[in-house]
């Protein structure tokens, strides 16, 4: 009880943290120049510290206490290069986005408020569910490299046999489906609304609900599993 009482308040304060540095002029002016100047950097980190803790407090209503997986550097890693290419996407999207209106191709060109929505739309209906699926093998390898240290698994690591451990029907219907179009549509929208150089930090924040989705998608496997047997 303890334990999970001090994890929550050192939680809470590096969250707290995070925010006093965009709340405190000269830090938020010294981080988002840093971001802005080396844009990819700042999306690693980013996402690799923000990512990370909604990871662990996934894990923390998962497992109601907190634990520090195996592999958690290397998954905090992954959410960096995941963070680097939404980095790059976002601008890919609006962009694209307000192209296919100047051209023709979508309606209300001009509305900041149409752009955002069709930029958001069409990237959580492509890029999203790819980058669920990135994310999810990302884990996967970094799982299947310590079992392999640790002689608990058992065979090659092979492209085969991580898609055998993938709970497809979760992943499409839940992540796919209902969180990219219900979730992470609306969000990026208004995401898409801020200024540029703070959508990537918007985004990285909006990680944490992320990391309580992925909670409720394993706590359903477990639930359909259970219910199975």
């Amino acid at each position: 009880m303890k334990k999970n009482l001090l994890g929550d308040l050192l939680w809470a304060a590096l969250l707290l943290i995070w925010v006093l540095i965009l709340v405190v002029p000269a830090t938020r002016d010294a981080f988002m120049g840093f971001s802005t100047e080396h844009a990819y950097a700042g999306g690693f980190i980013k996402f690799f510290i923000l990512a990370s803790m909604g990871d662990m407090l996934g894990a923390r209503v998962l497992n109601g206490e907190w634990r520090i997986p195996k592999g958690f550097f290397w998954k905090a890693v992954v959410w960096g290069i995941l963070g680097m290419m939404i980095t790059l996407v976002f601008t890919v999207f609006m962009a694209g986005a307000a192209g296919a209106q100047a051209g023709g191709k979508l309606p209300w060109e001009g509305s900041q408020i149409a752009v955002a929505f069709f930029g958001s739309l069409i990237m959580n209906t492509t890029f999203g569910p790819m980058m669920y699926v990135y994310h999810k093998f990302g884990d996967m390898l970094v799982d299947m490299l310590i079992e392999k240290k640790e002689g608990t698994l058992q065979g090659k690591i092979t492209i085969e046999a991580m898609v055998k451990r993938v709970d497809w029907q979760t992943l499409v219907g839940f992540s796919w489906v209902k969180s990219c179009l219900l979730i992470w549509t609306p969000c990026h929208t208004i995401v898409f609304l801020m200024a540029a150089e703070y959508r990537v930090l918007a985004s990285a924040f909006l990680s944490i609900l992320l990391g309580l989705l992925v909670a409720s998608t394993k706590k359903a496997s477990q639930n359909k599993l259970q219910t199975a047997a």
